[in-house]
């Protein structure tokens, strides 16, 4: 292509430009001119106002495609067809059409109202055709999934095409059936609901939603046309986290999206770091380690672990309270962090344990960087308060990776190695050479402390390897039965501190075994979190009166049930 074309083009681009730009700003001006004429025709029946709704829409259908703007120009034909009435030259009939003025302004004002939405896209669209022209190209980020629910197909396409515009990704339905099935396809991070849509209410996506484990944590905005304040209590007791009234402000609308969004992903963040440190939970290491396996795996590469744990770190809390102990372990994580390569992983295993995970690292490597680690820990101080200064030192262990071993072996011989540091006199690293297995005693109590035990009581066996696995990452033991009897043997022989118990099992079911309980004085003490497919109130009252410390009705959340059986086992 020639210069000369090349400039000839760049010419037309311009123009266009400048043209829609002048076509957007004019647009603004008409509609505002629309609803004035719109409204004086209703209160008066001006023939004028009427002639000049007609001219402007006539000349917005024929101008708004010039410019690109299609669905402008569809919604302007519309409106002409509306008023197409007012070109007639008999007296008679256009008597006989004026006595339809209410249905006119009915139409006119749903048009009007979808000339408005048309403009509030052009104008983003607009602005970000001019961001775009003056940044680098995007990259393609969305703040979030969103459902739209909505049987308004206007005001559907509108919040659809405005938030795309806003760099949300947006999946829609025009009723509650169509809604279910999506959600059962696909993963969403918020939900729209319309509150009033034909034939099923938006009420019986609320039920839908609550007796799905995952879906009953999702996000959700309702949207509807009742102002009744009994409308909005119930919505809000059903689940709904936020009620928008029609006709609303699309940016608030925006606003209330994002804060949601936000705070859905702080509250995903926090719950993968430890409150105190700041650095990961036992939680997201145990998802890390997984990934960090099958990586090494497939690869056959290299990849070790280390157990690190404050020395006498108890006489500091003796001595100078807990809050000097907290900022103990807030300086040794700051230290550890600020000098550990970007692709190790550190997190807090519980109190003063920490673990390191360190890719592509041998046993001995990964022994030589703790031991550097230790000598600047020595060194420097890890807290000040009112001008004192707190210096601690750690025992660490550390084992590389072997294919023979299982996830909780690899983490056993590192923890053993760093119990052999602790008894070979504290302040230094020892390297597993998985010869030197501790003691059953000294696994169960190195530090005076039994580990806590739950009893999994449940028929499914499916269900007991669902939740096992979910507990699995505590600092507790877990055994398993799979009838009432057998569960009452294991209840009357090992110290149990928590029974989670199907209600429905053979052999004795559980409120059965509830009752046996209250009869053994040594078992009065066992926490009980019943399970159950029952969910009539009666069976509820019947479970917590037999002496069950919380009730769950199946299918229900594996998270949910952490944070029962945590509160219950006192485990922060």
């Amino acid at each position: 292509m020639s210069r000369i074309n090349q400039a000839q083009k760049k010419n037309k681009e311009t123009l266009l430009v400048e043209g829609k730009r002048l076509f957007v700003s004019e647009l603004k001006k008409q509609l505002h001119e629309l609803e004035r004429l719109a409204r004086t025709f209703e209160q008066t029946e001006d023939m004028e106002s009427a002639l000049g709704i007609y001219r402007i829409v006539h000349t917005l259908k024929g101008s708004a495609p010039m410019f690109g703007y299609e669905r402008i120009g569809l919604a302007a034909e519309a409106l002409v067809h509306v008023w197409e009435w007012t070109q007639r030259d008999s007296d008679e009939e256009r008597q006989f059409i004026r006595k339809q003025a209410d249905q006119f302004i009915k139409r006119s004002s749903q048009l009007i109202l979808g000339l408005s939405m048309e403009y509030d896209i052009s104008r983003k669209e607009m602005e970000l055709d001019e961001n775009q022209a003056k940044a680098p190209a995007s990259n393609g980020f969305k703040h979030g999934r969103i459902l739209l629910i909505d049987d308004d197909d206007v005001l559907r396409s509108y919040l659809m095409r405005r938030l795309s515009l806003d760099h949300y990704e947006i999946a829609e339905a025009n009723g509650v059936e169509s809604a279910k099935a999506l959600l059962w396809q696909q993963e969403y991070d918020l939900i729209i609901l319309d509150l009033l849509m034909h034939p099923n209410s938006g009420y019986e996506l609320f039920e839908f939603l609550k007796e799905s484990p995952t879906l009953k944590w999702l996000p959700l905005i309702v949207l509807s046309g009742k102002e009744e304040l009994e409308d909005k209590i119930r919505c809000f007791r059903l689940g709904a986290d936020d009620y928008v009234t029609k006709p609303f402000h699309y940016e608030e609308l925006e606003a209330r999206i994002n804060k949601l969004l936000m705070r859905t992903r702080h509250y995903e963040q926090m719950a993968f770091l430890d409150p105190l440190t700041g650095v990961y939970n036992r939680r997201y290491f145990d998802n890390q380690l997984s990934m960090e396996l099958e990586r090494v795996r497939r690869n056959e590469g290299v990849l070790s672990l280390a157990f690190i744990d404050v020395d006498h770190f108890k006489r500091v809390n003796d001595t100078y309270g807990h809050h000097v102990g907290d900022l103990v372990l807030q300086g040794l994580t700051h230290t550890l962090n600020g000098r550990i390569r970007s692709t190790d992983l550190l997190a807090r295993f519980g109190g003063e344990e920490f673990v390191i995970l360190f890719p592509d690292t041998t046993g001995e490597d990964a022994q030589a960087i703790l031991e550097e680690l230790l000598g600047i820990i020595r060194q420097e101080p890890v807290a000040t308060l009112e001008g004192e200064s707190f210096s601690i030192t750690f025992s660490a262990g550390a084992a590389q990776w072997q294919p023979e071993w299982s996830a909780d072996e690899w983490i056993r011989h590192a923890d053993e190695a760093m119990y052999r540091a602790k008894e070979q006199g504290r302040n230094q690293v020892v390297l597993c050479d998985g010869t030197h297995p501790l003691s059953t005693e000294d696994a169960e109590d190195r530090q005076g402390k039994r580990r806590k035990c739950v009893l999994l009581a449940d028929d499914d066996a499916i269900i007991r390897s669902m939740v096992a696995s979910r507990l699995r990452h505590l600092p507790l033991d877990i055994i398993e039965a799979s009838d009432g009897e057998t569960a009452l043997d294991v209840l009357r022989n090992h110290v149990v501190d928590l029974c989670v118990l199907d209600g429905i099992m053979p052999k004795m079911d559980g409120y059965h075994l509830l009752e046996q309980m209250k009869q053994l004085p040594h078992l009065q003490k066992v926490k009980v979190l019943m399970l159950s497919g029952r969910k009539h109130e009666d069976d509820v009252i019947r479970g917590l009166m037999l002496g069950a410390d919380d009730y769950m009705s199946k299918p229900f959340s594996l998270v949910e049930l952490e944070i029962r059986a945590k509160r219950l086992l006192e485990i922060p």
